[in-house]
């Protein structure tokens, strides 16, 4: 791919050499078909044993892929009728959060996800994914009229977090992440949130209030960066290592931990590798936990999330 991961050093290496050896039988019309099939036998076995035992800061290379797959590639693959709404009636349109009407099977469905770009120039145009208040309050709108004519709401999340610049402050950033917080624990509507990427801070928690939420194998999803927990703990950023691993992060610490409801596995390596097949995925998931929050009532739907919340964590009395 574009951008190579320093964990993936031995099976690039051997794909390079596969790679070579093919063009040297395709050049020379030489047959080396069983040092190839030897080679690609190791690779099989070295990819299982690279991927099987990840670490934390692995997956937090894996999440912040520059080809990872956004809002705006998975949309197309899940939903038809796309209809794309902008803009918060108060003050403007945020391009890192988009949103809008769709189907899903069919069905009437509301879709709201950060959206970070695919290079410097789009990156810049959507805010590096980081929104300003007018960004959440786009997705409150959207989302209170999916409550008013009962369509399920599906989120994406993917951003380090809310935009900490001035002008965000100025115009209520903290204001407009609380609010999108209380209207959502109280819709009477299903909502399946899925973190696709980073989950950073209130930025993720501005669209992150669901029945069930769900991770990506490969995901993240913490109040802080390795980076910034890294300086308030050791007063070192190069510590960032170190530091994901105690912040459980990853999808299997904050399942075991009861922070989520489910983990969506990844194609080998990474969603980046096959967005399509990673679609699959992710369709399956939203499907079968769609259908259990179709059976419940409006009321059972805002009683379960409340519960579900309450239930994060654990008091003990020394």
């Amino acid at each position: 791919m574009g951008a190579d991961l320093q964990f993936e050093k031995p099976i690039l290496e051997l794909r390079k050499k596969i790679s070579e050896l093919k063009q040297y039988t395709k050049d020379n019309d030489v047959d080396l078909t069983a040092e190839i099939v030897k080679l690609e036998s190791r690779l099989a076995k070295v990819e299982t044993e690279v991927y099987s035992h990840m670490t934390s800061w692995d997956r937090v290379q894996v999440a912040r892929h520059p080809e990872r797959p956004t809002t705006l590639d998975y949309i197309p693959l899940l939903f038809t009728d796309f209809m794309e709404l902008h803009g918060d009636r108060r003050f403007g349109d945020d391009a890192a959060i988009v949103g809008g009407i769709a189907r899903y099977k069919g069905m009437p469905v509301t879709v709201i996800g950060h959206q970070r770009g695919k290079d410097t120039k789009e990156n810049l145009a959507r805010n590096f994914g980081m929104p300003h208040p007018e960004g959440y309050r786009k997705a409150l709108r959207l989302m209170e009229q999916a409550n008013k004519f009962k369509r399920p709401i599906i989120t994406f999340i993917d951003t380090k977090g809310a935009y900490p610049g001035k002008a965000a402050e100025e115009r209520g950033q903290s204001e407009a992440i609380a609010r999108n917080l209380f209207e959502m624990a109280g819709y009477e509507v299903p909502i399946i949130c899925i973190v696709i990427g980073e989950g950073g801070s209130g930025g993720a928690l501005g669209i992150g209030v669901g029945n069930r939420v769900l991770m990506l194998e490969n995901s993240t999803y913490s109040v802080i960066s390795p980076e910034s927990g890294a300086v308030i703990l050791w007063k070192d950023a190069s510590l960032a290592k170190k530091a994901a691993e105690h912040l459980h992060i990853t999808s299997p610490d904050l399942l075991e931990l009861g922070v989520i409801n489910g983990v969506i596995p990844e194609v080998k390596g990474g969603a980046h590798h096959d967005q399509v097949q990673q679609a699959q995925l992710i369709d399956a998931a939203i499907a079968a936990n769609l259908a259990e929050l179709l059976a419940l009532d409006g009321v059972t739907l805002r009683e379960q999330r409340y519960e579900q919340l309450r239930k994060i964590g654990q008091y003990t009395e020394n």
